[in-house]
């Protein structure tokens, strides 16, 4: 039986998804193969590889004076390699720091440059977005870096910031295909694949192509993007399987009708939940409403004692990876774009039910 898995990821993939690569693992289209032993430089792989990322481009509507590379080292990876790409003729980044994710991207950063902290929303326990007009941005900066959702702590961006003649670089991994965004206002979004995307193992990138000539001398070949650029992400062997099933994920969201019909679903969803938090005393959202993510919601219990039976309770009903993270404790629902909305309402049922057991 199929669960709903609210993991913050590896996350559910949909149904479709894993049916047809199901069907397709022993003899991809008729080649006699499965994907995972194809040759990633054979005519196969090259029309799945090219297809995946026309989808991509087709999705977010990426133009064409950007480059999409598909790596691998996830997102803690690009931490150090984004400041790697971007530093020549720099040693300053400015970084805005709204949770556990953005603190690894800082701490990674310090390794190579001098880190300004341009705003933080540590003073509030990172549960809001800092106002661009108290962000104190240096202009010889080489980028401004931001996390646009915070898996853990369940803060969104909802506004895309201005910064000028400095490049934005953004951390996406856990919303990125879950709305619609102006990939033109972004010199650098990076993101892991296990969220919405696909399964672990693919990083896809996606940089302007006038940031291609900033790489420091250190950067090693297969780090450094404009040498992967140049070789269509094949420097080296990339995570062929994963791009695959993230070429069906692709697939699978323009027969949802695309990013904005896939929105609205995301909108819907969320709504049925903070709406249910917001009208009852037994739990409790820290996050400010206007910050609220869509796709990574935590929340408690007012009386934490009763965590571990809550999660009982909703494991015996066919919901598991509800626990929060240790750094934060509660609960977290991440309900990803293959998250059903019967997911989510199945959940409120639950909580509806606990709360007038326990309350």
């Amino acid at each position: 039986m199929r669960v709903f898995n609210f993991s913050p990821g590896p996350a559910v993939l949909a149904e479709e998804v894993l049916q047809k690569a199901a069907a397709e693992m022993l003899d991809w289209h008729g080649s006699g193969m499965s994907v995972m032993e194809m040759s990633h430089r054979g005519k196969e792989f090259i029309a799945i590889a090219d297809k995946t990322e026309a989808d991509l481009r087709s999705l977010l509507a990426i133009p064409a004076n950007y480059k999409v590379l598909f790596l691998q080292g996830g997102a803690i990876a690009e931490n150090a390699i984004v400041p790697m790409n971007l530093l020549r003729g720099s040693s300053v980044a400015d970084y805005v720091n709204t949770g556990e994710w953005s603190k690894k991207s800082i701490k990674e950063a310090k390794k190579y440059c001098n880190v300004h902290i341009a705003a933080s929303a540590e003073d509030q326990n990172f549960t809001y977005v800092p106002a661009r007009a108290t962000w104190q941005l240096r202009q010889d900066a080489a980028y401004v870096h931001i996390c646009t959702n915070e898996t853990i702590g369940g803060v969104e961006y909802h506004w895309t910031p201005d910064t000028g003649d400095v490049p934005l670089v953004a951390d996406m991994s856990s919303h990125i295909l879950s709305r619609v965004i102006d990939v033109a206002k972004y010199g650098v979004i990076y993101g892991g694949a296990q969220k919405n995307m696909g399964p672990a193992g693919l990083t896809v990138v996606i940089v302007r192509d006038d940031l291609l000539d900033r790489a420091l001398p250190i950067t090693p070949s297969a780090f450094t993007w404009k040498e992967q650029a140049e070789q269509n992400s094949m420097l080296n062997t990339p995570p062929t399987y994963a791009i695959y099933i993230a070429g069906l994920v692709f697939e699978w969201i323009q027969a949802q009708g695309g990013l904005a019909a896939l929105e609205r679903v995301n909108i819907a969803k969320a709504k049925l939940l903070y709406d249910f938090l917001d009208q009852t005393s037994f739990y409790r959202s820290p996050v400010r409403s206007a910050d609220r993510s869509r796709m990574n919601i935590p929340f408690k219990l007012q009386d934490e004692s009763l965590d571990a039976a809550f999660l009982q309770g909703a494991g015996e009903r066919g919901m598991v990876q509800l626990k929060g993270h240790r750094s934060v404790g509660g609960m977290r629902a991440s309900i990803y774009n293959a998250m059903p909305l019967a997911g989510v309402q199945t959940l409120v049922d639950y909580m509806r039910e606990f709360a007038e057991r326990h309350g």
